[in-house]
């Protein structure tokens, strides 16, 4: 199996609640790491991870926007202790990024979107490969059903206005044709907001 020789973080990008700040604090204390806090100007912060046995640190700079911390971060990793806590971090935390694996010959690029992996590339001299891309298999199929339901709902409402037609053509009195009438104005309407 081969030896993965670096992870490249490009434009991670976390934003967190009040509340989640500190969940992401105590996953990193839950990790070992040495942990060091600063609150910078403006009520950002400032984490510093620091994996003491592979003597490598990161620093994760948190802007204060709004009601939200956000980090936008591009880092290299290489002890595996900082890498696997920060792999949790960016899934728990429904963080997107491009995060490079780097192997001797090749580099694995994982694109994630909200926690998940979305895509992974092999990229090697022969060229790129897609290994991974995830379809929203359920998401069309609820699409389709959803559009499916609006022919039918459409075709019913075709099939009520021939219906009120036919009866408006037979209809000899006055008041009876006006609450057709009415009755075909509603339809139109819903037909063509379905339509839309």
């Amino acid at each position: 199996m081969a030896k993965r020789l670096a992870t490249e973080y490009v434009n991670a990008k976390l934003q967190l609640t009040n509340e989640e700040m500190a969940k992401f604090i105590r996953l990193f204390e839950e990790q070992q790491l040495r942990l060091e806090v600063l609150v910078l100007d403006n009520g950002n912060q400032e984490l510093v991870l620091e994996d003491v046995a592979g003597r490598e640190e990161v620093r994760l700079t948190f802007e204060r926007q709004k009601d939200y911390y956000v980090c936008v971060l591009s880092c290299r990793l290489v002890g595996p202790r900082l890498t696997n806590a920060m792999r949790k971090a960016v899934s728990a935390f429904r963080g997107s990024a491009i995060v490079n694996r780097i192997y001797s010959h090749y580099t694995m690029i994982y694109h994630y979107r909200n926690g998940t992996v979305e895509k992974i590339v092999e990229s090697s001299q022969s060229g790129d490969r897609i290994v991974f891309e995830f379809k929203d298999t359920r998401g069309q199929l609820e699409r389709v059903f959803r559009s499916r339901l609006i022919e039918r709902e459409i075709d019913l409402i075709n099939s009520a206005v021939n219906e009120l037609l036919d009866l408006r053509n037979q209809a000899g009195e006055a008041a009876e044709i006006v609450k057709i009438d009415e009755r075909l104005t509603e339809l139109t309407r819903k037909l063509f907001i379905l339509e839309a």
